[in-house]
């Protein structure tokens, strides 16, 4: 395994273990636990490029992320320009480095010939990272897919050509796109891609555990690690799996510092969004933190109807607290 440290454009990162940008979920409160935590790095969730230029509300929440250096924004796109002019937008944002989707697999992303669809026309593609590199002073980096599908694996292809393009980084999932989520992640496919480049290569897919991340590395021969889904629930995990691989002691929070990071959390959830849609928008990331501190599943499914039949401010922060009371006996 490479000992040295990984550095993206001024940036060393003090792990190896970082947060993926995922819809939904890796918002501002979420980011900002992770980075707490002390994730080497967090990315935020898909910014659509035409939106954020045009100041959609929900694409301009997207891009917030003061004091979370370095501060990365991944920008998603099918037009040079309007992917050039939102570079140029979320670098007076302050961002410190500008992430391009190349990855995501949705319907309704690859149907508007975006994210992992750009993989299908590799020359299409790269009048794109070429628009965002010429457009700003930041470090550019890629995220992408295997490939389409399994008679079209051109990330080797893609990562060389982005790299002559002045990209500084890249993440791999160890999928296709036409694979969605199925089966398992191939991150010995990964290889080739750190073959055909010499800029620092994560890999992603199916890493949930120091173990898998042992695993990916050795197969894929990458630098580092970038964690998606399983971080649902697990703020603290890029921290905790950086500090491992890199042989430091792991961490070793109490259940009480447990919970008040879920309570931060949900606190940072409202503020956020607002009350009314804070409320319904921190359900989800409550069934994952109740899945992962509660195995039983007649319990855990006893907690997720307390928790998530409510709007009560109030009653959620009881239950929480009583939830994690409980383990504490």
């Amino acid at each position: 395994m490479n000992d040295k440290a990984i550095k993206i454009g001024n940036f060393n990162l003090s792990g190896k273990a970082i947060l993926a940008p995922m819809s939904g979920v890796t918002d501002f409160p979420f980011r900002k636990l992770a980075h707490q935590w002390g994730a080497p790095l967090v990315v935020s969730e898909m910014v659509a490029s035409e939106s954020l230029v045009n100041a959609n509300k929900d694409m301009s929440r997207r891009a917030i992320g003061e004091h979370l250096a370095p501060f990365v924004i991944q920008l998603a796109g099918r037009k040079a320009f309007w992917m050039a002019e939102a570079a140029k937008r979320v670098e007076d944002l302050g961002a410190d480095i500008i992430d391009i989707n190349m990855g995501c697999p949705a319907k309704q992303v690859t149907k508007g010939l975006s994210g992992s669809a750009l993989m299908r026309d590799l020359d299409h593609a790269l009048t794109l990272i070429e628009a965002v590199v010429n457009a700003t002073t930041k470090p550019v980096t890629l995220k992408m897919r295997l490939g389409w599908d399994d008679s079209t694996i051109n990330s080797p292809e893609l990562a060389k050509r982005a790299e002559d393009a002045g990209v500084q980084a890249f993440t791999v999932h160890g999928r296709t796109r036409q694979q969605f989520y199925k089966g398992q992640a191939d991150w010995s496919k990964v290889k080739a891609v750190k073959e055909a480049i010499s800029k620092p290569l994560f890999v992603n897919g199916d890493i949930c555990t120091l173990e898998d991340a042992k695993a990916a590395m050795a197969a894929s021969k990458a630098d580092g690690v970038m964690i998606g889904r399983g971080a649902y629930g697990a703020p603290w995990l890029p921290a905790q799996m950086s500090r491992e691989l890199n042989g430091q002691e792991p961490l070793k929070p109490s259940l009480v510092e447990y919970k008040n990071c879920v309570l931060e959390h949900y606190d940072h959830m409202l503020s956020h969004y607002g009350k009314k849609f804070g409320v319904k928008s921190a359900r989800k990331h409550l069934v994952w933190y109740v899945d992962h501190f509660e195995k039983n599943e007649i319990e855990a499914k006893q907690w997720r109807q307390k928790l998530c039949s409510t709007e009560n401010i109030t009653d959620v922060t009881k239950h929480l607290n009583s939830f994690f009371e409980e383990r504490e006996c």
